[in-house]
């Protein structure tokens, strides 16, 4: 069950273990946008550190937030930590200290320092998540979120967001609520340059789309929105997957022959 208390919880366990350093944790997301379902949402956060962690520190931020992730929904926490020296200028694509969520808890528990090893590097997901904090995220603590993130290039974003749908016709029958309201919303974006979450990105296509996919599409955001799980069928999705990554891969190529916006909007 999820405990609305969380983000405030998440936010005295950053001051705990980064203390002087902690410059800002901000929220982005679902629960961020209006949409969170907590049968279908995770919690997204970003941390924002001056100085980099230290062994001791992320061991400490994991042990407390896998006890934290027992109050999270039922996708539980997805977390970055990152220095603030890569907010302002963006770099990308991003470096991080420390990533967290459950599916890699596994990991963690066989073997911690091979987690902490493997959990540190460059994301480039992290463009889209300092876009939308930019954009619609929430502040827990620390400066104002547009004060404090550079702007995003919006060929990043761009590249972030079509990294992220690239394996669409594997995943559509697998994750079909999360892979079918993806590609929606990057679509929107290529289009109309429109930054929405997963539910207003099933909006979208319903008001865009055509028979039979318009029909898949409003599948997908009655699950997302009850909890249900979609059974699409499977010809039918591979079949939207593939005309979605076509239009995906044409809104790329129309996007940097044009050169884009310089920054997001």
């Amino acid at each position: 069950m999820y405990d609305p208390n969380l983000p405030n919880a998440f936010v005295s366990l950053c001051r705990e273990v980064l203390a002087d350093a902690l410059t800002g944790v901000y929220l982005h997301g679902s629960l961020a946008m209006g949409c969170f379902n907590p049968v279908t949402s995770d919690v997204d956060l970003i941390v924002v550190s001056e100085r980099a962690m230290s062994r001791a520190q992320k061991l400490h931020m994991m042990e407390r937030l896998i006890g934290l992730n027992g109050r999270a929904p039922a996708k539980g926490i997805e977390m970055s930590v990152v220095l603030r020296s890569f907010c302002d200028p963006f770099v990308y694509p991003t470096p991080f200290e420390l990533h967290f969520s459950p599916m890699h808890l596994p990991l963690y528990r066989a073997d911690p320092d091979a987690y902490l090893q493997q959990m540190q590097g460059v994301d480039p997901d992290l463009a889209a998540h300092f876009t939308m904090i930019r954009q619609r995220g929430v502040t827990l603590y620390g400066a104002p979120a547009p004060d404090f993130f550079g702007p995003v290039d919006a060929a990043c974003y761009a590249d972030s967001i079509w990294l992220d749908v690239q394996s669409a016709q594997e995943d559509v029958c697998e994750h079909p609520v999360y892979t079918v309201l993806n590609l929606c919303r990057v679509l929107a974006f290529l289009q109309e340059r429109l930054y929405l979450s997963k539910q207003e990105g099933g909006e979208w296509g319903l008001r865009h789309l055509h028979a039979p996919h318009d029909a898949l599409v409003a599948q997908a955001l009655r699950c997302y929105r009850s909890g249900q799980a979609m059974r699409p069928d499977e010809a039918l999705a591979r079949s939207f997957a593939r005309q979605m990554l076509g239009e995906i891969r044409r809104g790329m190529a129309c996007f940097h022959h044009e050169g884009g916006n310089r920054h997001e909007g």
